[in-house]
């Protein structure tokens, strides 16, 4: 297994032995098809999906997630690319069950994309996730940001770009895992505007952006692992933290991936 960013890659090798692909081989590759460009089943969004997202995102993360689906026209591959979006979730030996109402009013769980089960009794159930097959994992562990391996120097060159800051970072060729929430966070921490050219940013204010992505990001991470929520400062405040009104847009390369995103003109001045 390996994972980058919201990406899980799950390797299946055929077992040895006269038996062959075995008909749970050929449904696993059936669902793992199906669900190509479905992102999910059974009215699970309605059940799962938290409120404080707006669904303009969610379709731009859908979107964003089909235009980065494996080339797997030739043959499938031996890996499993599951792809999380914003909601996406994996359980281990138990099933997610409804905490509340669906908009039908129904108390309804959520039926799972896809149930893992193991000779052990173990089973991983994975929700409101897309399935691709592919030959193997496509991002560099040198791009995840909290990987050990990640590559400050590769980083910062592409944040020197002559592109506004806020569209190289959710580029996850450089910043693997790096998602909109912490795009809009990170420039705050970083008092940067979002359509900050890189080129026209000193070196020292690239390297401290730098440092509010790898430091947001593993305080988010270890806050979810202990129970606890995220407290954003600027992600869909009206102010920020010293009171001044926050002004908000949907950014993005021209015919590219655009999010909507939160800034303090005040404490984000343009350059």
């Amino acid at each position: 297994s390996q994972v980058h960013g919201k990406n899980l890659y799950l390797a299946f090798v055929a077992a040895e032995g006269p038996l062959g692909s075995s008909s749970e081989d050929t449904l696993l590759q059936r669902e793992a098809a199906s669900g190509a460009d479905s992102p999910a089943q059974g009215g699970q969004e309605e059940v799962c999906a938290p409120q404080t997202h707006p669904q303009e995102e969610e379709l731009q993360e859908l979107q964003h997630a089909r235009s980065e689906a494996p080339d797997t026209a030739g043959a499938l591959g031996s890996w499993l690319r599951f792809h999380f979006g914003l909601f996406g979730s994996i359980r281990a030996n138990e099933f997610s069950r409804a905490n509340k109402a669906n908009k039908r009013g129904d108390w309804k769980d959520p039926i799972p994309r896809l149930v893992l089960h193991f000779k052990s009794g173990g089973f991983l159930a994975f929700y409101n996730c897309r399935m691709h097959w592919c030959s193997s994992p496509r991002a560099d562990p040198a791009s995840d940001i909290l990987s050990e391996e990640f590559h400050r120097g590769r980083a910062l060159d592409a944040l020197r770009a002559p592109d506004p800051i806020c569209y190289t970072l959710l580029d996850q060729r450089y910043f693997s895992g790096l998602g909109n929430i912490i795009k809009n966070e990170i420039l705050y921490l970083a008092k940067i505007h979002p359509l900050t050219q890189g080129s026209l940013l000193a070196v020292s204010d690239l390297e401290r952006l730098l440092d509010c992505a790898v430091q947001f990001s593993s305080d988010w991470l270890h806050n979810k692992l202990h129970g606890k929520g995220l407290h954003p400062q600027i992600y869909r405040k009206e102010q920020c933290p010293l009171g001044h009104a926050v002004m908000k847009g949907t950014l993005g390369p021209s015919g590219g991936f655009k999010r909507l995103t939160w800034w303090c003109p005040q404490c984000q001045p343009a350059v």
